[in-house]
Formats: C-alpha cells, structure tokens, sequence
C-alpha cells in the first residue's frame, strides 16, 4: 500500500512538472526572440489601438440650437418691429397739455402733387406706410437712385392714375405668406391729411387685395396725431382733445 502511494506521488509529481513547463513556454524572456503567434497578436493590438486614436467624435449639438442656413432671409419689416418692441419701456409718460387732433381709421389724403384725393386707411398695426404703386422703374438723377410709378386705387373702376417720382430712400425685404423674399422700394413722400402736411416713408407694393390704396403706418401715426378705431373721416372736422 504504501509502494502504490509512493507512485501515485512520482505520477503526480511529472503531470505538475510537464504543465509548469507548458505554461512557461508561452513567456517571452527579456532578449528572447519574440514566437511569430505573438508578434502577429502584438502587431494586431497596436493596429487596434491606432484606429481608435484616428476617430474624431462629431461636434456636440446644443438641444435648443438651430443650424444656420446661409439661405435663410428675414423679414426686415418684422425684424424692426420686434426690435421697436423691445426697445419700447412700459412707464409712465406725463401727459401733454398741447392739443392732439384725433383721426378716424379711415381719412382722405392726398398724396405728393396730387389734386384729388384718396382713401388711406389708418393701421397702428402696421409699422411703416405703403402705397399701391404699378410700373415701377429706378432711374438716376444728380447722381440720386429715384422711383418712377403710377399711383391709383386698384378697387375703383376708371380710377385716375397719377405718374409719380420720388427719390429711393432704401428698400425692404419682405417675406411673402407663401415663403417667397421679395424686395421693395421705400420712398419719402410728403401727403396732406384734413389741414395737416406731414411727409413719411412709404413702401411701394402690390395693394390690389387690400381695402384701401393708401396705409398710414404707426411710425407715422405718432407724429401726426390719434386715431378713434371707432369713427371715420374725422379730419375735416378738427376734433381735439
């Protein structure tokens, strides 16, 4: 019994000494030639470790923020407008004692060397005048950009139809309903209103579809007077207060 353990113990002894030796052959020893196996696994790790240090990670995008499109047009009328609200401070102004002429929503102007007269309508919604002006041409004069046009009511049949001419003060960019940019020229034209001469800057477009030829924008509401969204042709009556 106890020759068999003693072999038992001998057998032992070479399996661990075979499986040592099996391990070790697998270590590279300091000036040893490095096994093909292993350059190739060495040389596959490195490839490996190259190409992730060429990836370049794409630029963060912010949630709220929109990528700007060189194509991209704003409304110039809109942009002034947002810009003349924010401007504006709610407090409390003191009030004039000089005497305001108030104005109906609708009145009777008459434009440039006009002999008779138009419907212009009143609009503290809108933030620069307009005219209906048709066959607009730019020419030179003294060295000055001017605008000729035809004036006339587009909604009266057999309206009379004024040639105009007016120095081109700038032009707008308009964004129309369906997406199209258009640019448009803006004139400074002087026009009387009851007693009242003023002169103002009037965008020339298309008015065919609105109601009145001539609009009256807030900008120059505020010089000219008040207006009662509740009457109309009040400047023939010198109503002030």
């Amino acid at each position: 019994m106890i020759f068999s353990f003693t072999r038992w113990l001998r057998s032992l002894t070479v399996v661990l000494l075979l499986t040592s030796l099996s391990w070790g052959a697998d270590e590279t020893k300091p000036g040893q030639a490095v096994a093909p196996a292993a350059t190739a696994k060495a040389t596959a790790v490195e490839s490996a470790k190259v190409e992730v240090k060429e990836v370049v990670a794409p630029p963060a995008v912010k949630p709220n923020e929109e990528a700007a499109s060189p194509d991209a047009e704003e409304d110039e009328e809109v942009a002034a407008e947002k810009k003349e609200a924010e401007d504006s401070v709610k407090v409390a102004r003191p009030v004039s004692a000089d005497p305001v002429q108030v104005f109906g929503w609708r009145e009777k102007v008459k434009v440039g060397e006009m002999t008779d007269t138009m419907v212009a309508k009143l609009d503290t919604g809108a933030l620069t005048s307009s005219l209906h002006a048709e066959n607009q041409q730019l020419f030179e004069r003294d060295g000055k950009k001017w605008v000729k046009f035809v004036l006339t009511d587009p909604g009266q049949a057999g309206a009379k139809r004024y040639d105009m001419e007016a120095p081109l003060a700038r032009t707008v960019l308009i964004k129309e309903p369906g997406g199209q940019s258009e640019r448009r020229n803006v004139v400074r034209l002087s026009f009387q209103i009851g007693e009242r001469s003023i002169k103002a800057e009037f965008t020339l477009n298309n008015r065919h579809n609105m109601i009145c030829p001539v609009l009256i924008g807030r900008s120059t509401i505020q010089v000219l007077g008040w207006v009662d969204p509740s009457r109309t042709y009040l400047a023939d009556d010198k109503i002030f207060r």
